[in-house]
């Protein structure tokens, strides 16, 4: 992108940068700034009887000023919070030269810089707690000019609140939106919550490649690039699924990764082509057990990053303490669509399909037709947290026959408040039965269905080594931080989403 021309605001800024080094004082200084305190810290241990926080040095940005004559008050903001700072002339210039004071402070700064203070806590007479400044140093010139959010008799002024310059320039989001840090403060907790909580059941946390040969997981069209040296076709992984079911067949008890996936796939207010999943695989254990798994997972969770397991989530209250509901899907389709299409023909299904005004695709399956159903009528329905069980065998290439009905499989997906949070199976771990289900999806493929899996004949070899009885369970965490923190949009809990490209330069923030 090429910059913009140069408004006379940001020509000051430029102008006033010079002065400062003509003045000898480096506006972006290398040396360490000795920070001891935090705006959080002095605002929540002050005690003006001790007249504690007696000598602190504070950094930040200055985000308002009232210059007045030989003292001036500045609001200054660090990652904890702002406090107001106290500047008086004879205190920072306690010399004859007033230069710093008059010159720098007055005329050189603007709002936005960054500055290091050095001073005390004390209380003003008008009973606000500040810093009294004894020095100020320059630590960065802010070469643009911040929106400045004003609120007065309750009502919000001039707010940072256009989505696509919020979205595209996070950087200016979080200094004028600071409310905005809240939610990936709690997405860091989601995650080190979940990550203590599989610790403790002693799983492995693992890596697994980004770039793979072959594209497995999930039904998925992947992102495609090229090896140079190798001279082959690399694929972004759109899941971490068989890698980790790889390292069961070599021994581990449990193995877990927050990996970054890829699906070359649409956008909108929930699906970011590049996303966040966690995948975690447990030898000897059954989707059964899983469920109870997830159930105490979601429950800590919950209270970490929220304090209380029920909370709005998109205007309804869900509760997500266990235990969960289990509705097989078939069943749902009958409660929720009003048919029963149990041990229907894929043509019969395609009939029910256009009867009920389902939109499907001439390439669509048993499967996908069986899924187009259950999204067109059932999942809008699932509000509280539901278990969705038992799926048809052509929706689930990767997944254990249920033991009580060959048609069906050992897997269920969690939904809450009509999405889909999580995907679980008893994994399957028949290498004959992988094998003939890979060819069922090859067939897909080449019927015209490119989400379909391609054929990992490396996976096959591994199970027919032998892997135990495992289940294995994915989950969103960008959709899980949607719900944690009540965002509507997977952009909010994204720090950097992905963004259209910019027709042309964004005029500066703040500027009309």
């Amino acid at each position: 992108m090429e910059q913009t021309p140069l408004n006379e605001q940001e020509q000051n800024r430029r102008d006033s940068l010079a002065k400062l080094r003509e003045l000898g004082i480096e506006p972006y200084p290398a040396a360490e700034y000795p920070v001891n305190a935090s705006t959080e810290e002095i605002k929540n241990g002050y005690d003006d009887e001790q007249h504690n926080f007696s000598d602190v040095c504070i950094a930040g940005r200055i985000m308002s000023r009232r210059i007045m004559g030989a003292a001036s008050f500045m609001e200054l903001q660090d990652d904890k919070g702002r406090i107001q700072v106290y500047v008086k002339r004879d205190e920072i210039c306690p010399d004859e030269d007033k230069t710093m004071y008059n010159t720098v402070f007055k005329k050189l700064l603007d709002i936005g810089d960054i500055v290091g203070i050095t001073g005390y806590a004390f209380i003003t007479q008008t009973g606000q707690l500040s810093v009294h400044a004894k020095t100020l140093t320059v630590l960065s010139k802010s070469l643009r000019v911040l929106p400045i959010v004003k609120e007065k008799d309750g009502e919000v002024y001039d707010a940072f609140s256009d989505s696509e310059l919020r979205y595209r320039m996070r950087y200016v989001d979080l200094i004028v939106n600071p409310q905005v840090k809240d939610t990936f403060i709690k997405r860091a907790q989601i995650i080190a919550t979940m990550r203590q909580y599989f610790n403790e059941h002693g799983c492995l946390e693992v890596e697994t490649p980004i770039l793979q040969s072959i594209p497995g997981g999930a039904t998925a069209r992947p992102f495609i690039t090229h090896h140079n040296t190798l001279d082959i076709p690399l694929y972004l992984r759109i899941a971490n699924e068989l890698y980790l079911k790889r390292l069961i067949v070599g021994g581990f008890k449990g193995v877990y990764e927050f990996a970054k996936d890829f699906r070359n796939e649409g956008m909108d207010r929930t699906h970011n082509p590049e996303f966040t999943c966690m995948e975690i695989y447990v030898a000897y254990k059954d989707y059964n057990w899983m469920m109870k798994f997830v159930e105490e997972m979601l429950e800590k969770v919950a209270m970490a990053t929220n304090g209380c397991t029920k909370f709005d989530v998109w205007g309804n209250e869900i509760e997500f303490k266990a235990p969960y509901r289990r509705l097989p899907m078939l069943e749902a389709i009958k409660e929720y669509a009003g048919v029963d299409i149990n041990g229907m023909a894929e043509d019969e299904l395609r009939k029910v399909c256009v009867e009920k005004n389902v939109p499907i695709d001439p390439s669509f399956g048993y499967g996908k037709l069986v899924d187009a159903i259950f999204g067109e009528y059932c999942e809008k329905n699932l509000i509280q947290p539901t278990f969705i069980t038992d799926y048809p065998v052509e929706m689930s290439p990767l997944t254990k026959r249920h033991r009580n009905n060959p048609r069906l499989t050992e897997r269920f997906e969690l939904f809450v408040n009509g999405k889909e949070l999580a995907n679980a199976y008893s994994e399957l771990n028949d290498p004959i039965d992988q094998f003939e289900r890979f060819e069922d999806q090859a067939r897909l493929k080449a019927k015209g269905d490119d989400e379909a899996m391609y054929i990992d004949m490396d996976f096959v070899r591994a199970l027919e080594y032998g892997m135990p009885p495992t289940s294995g369970l994915g989950m969103g965490i960008d959709r899980l931080t949607m719900f944690m923190t009540n965002s509507t949009t997977i952009q909010d809990v994204l720090f950097f989403p992905q963004m259209k490209p910019e027709k042309k330069a964004d005029k500066p923030a703040g500027e009309e």
